[in-house]
């Protein structure tokens, strides 16, 4: 085309010839520029994608996920996929190298931003919105920080796990779990949420119960517990008079027994602080294992004392939010002998 119109064009002066060359040679360039601008426009890049692997044999992940992306990534790069989250074994998120695998395992790595996910042998999160966090602990671990211990508590590990998320993140402290007990807790995610539930406890926990093991049989299968506590010198806690204490209400239920130990479910009625172990010393059967409140028995190598049970009002969608897990294994073995 271009061609033809300078043909057409000869018998004109040179001047005029040359600007019209040029008008067609810069419309030329444009056209052409404009189709590789086209071109580019329709690109469109590569989806985040993953890789989905089926274990053949038994084998522990770490080594797997080498033999089996060793021509894709280095081994540094192999550990930072599984540190970030971005590795799941049958479905479940995992940061653990020396998670087991058996034959026919399904090993799928994301890549992209990987879910941040808490791994802690001592620590596990059972659901979490953007307002609150519920944790199953584990016994041994501190809920909060003591004189002695500052950072191998509850608190301290959820404080690091929700930084990974923004930096600018907290957690909140709503109540305690003794360090020999295992179980439910919530932490709030701001300091709103803490407020407003610290000061409305007893209304918006609508159920805060414990499966416990303790030595002996209650005289009664049900009753209603009130207590006064006080706070001595070491930090024991003490029943004492009304007028010298604080309230705490109490109901049990027995569950199961064989006249040696009996287990038991204890709901908190009223009270921010429990009196459980100082309850069941009281009423003549103390928690197994538990020597500071009279035991006589440890069997299980702990004290049977576990939160299983936890229902709270949500401060901003108002809707109960129930949680239950189940009583260890442990406790209802004790109880059969």
């Amino acid at each position: 085309m271009l061609l033809n119109t300078i043909e057409v064009i000869k018998n004109e002066s040179c001047f005029v010839r040359v600007l019209k060359c040029l008008y067609l040679c810069v419309e030329y360039i444009n056209i052409q520029m404009g189709l590789r601008s086209d071109k580019k426009n329709t690109y469109k890049p590569r989806q985040a994608g993953g890789r989905r692997l089926t274990v053949k044999e038994e084998d522990t992940l770490l080594p797997f996920l080498y033999k089996s992306l060793e021509k894709e990534h280095s081994r540094t790069a192999v550990k930072s996929l599984l540190s970030k989250g971005q590795v799941s074994v049958n479905g479940e998120t995992t940061t653990q190298f020396d998670t087991p695998l058996s034959p026919n395992s399904l090993v799928q790595i994301t890549y992209g931003k990987g879910k941040v996910v808490l791994s802690h042998p001592m620590l596990k999160v059972v659901w979490e919105d953007e307002s609150l966090i519920v944790v199953n602990k584990k016994q041994g671990l501190l809920s909060v920080s003591n004189p002695k211990v500052k950072e191998k508590t509850a608190y301290h590990l959820l404080s690091d796990y929700v930084k990974k998320t923004d930096s600018r993140n907290k957690i909140f402290i709503l109540h305690r779990l003794e360090r020999e007990a295992s179980g439910l807790m919530v932490f709030a995610k701001n300091k709103g949420v803490q407020t407003q539930l610290h000061a409305n406890w007893n209304v918006m926990v609508t159920n805060r119960s414990y499966a416990v093991a303790v030595e002996g049989r209650p005289e009664r299968d049900t009753d209603l517990l009130t207590s006064y506590n006080s706070i001595g010198e070491r930090q024991t806690t003490y029943i004492t008079s009304a007028d010298s204490g604080t309230e705490s209400i109490m109901r049990y239920r027995l569950l199961k027994t064989n006249n040696l130990y009996s287990l038991m479910e204890l709901t908190i009625e009223s009270g921010h602080r429990n009196l459980i172990r100082e309850q069941m010393e009281s009423l003549g059967t103390p928690v197994a294992g538990d020597e500071k409140y009279g035991a006589k028995t440890n069997p299980l190598g702990r004290i049977a004392l576990h939160a299983n049970k936890l229902f709270f009002v949500h401060p901003v969608t108002n809707k109960e939010m129930r949680f239950e897990i189940p009583i260890p294994s442990s406790f209802i073995t004790l109880v059969k002998k």
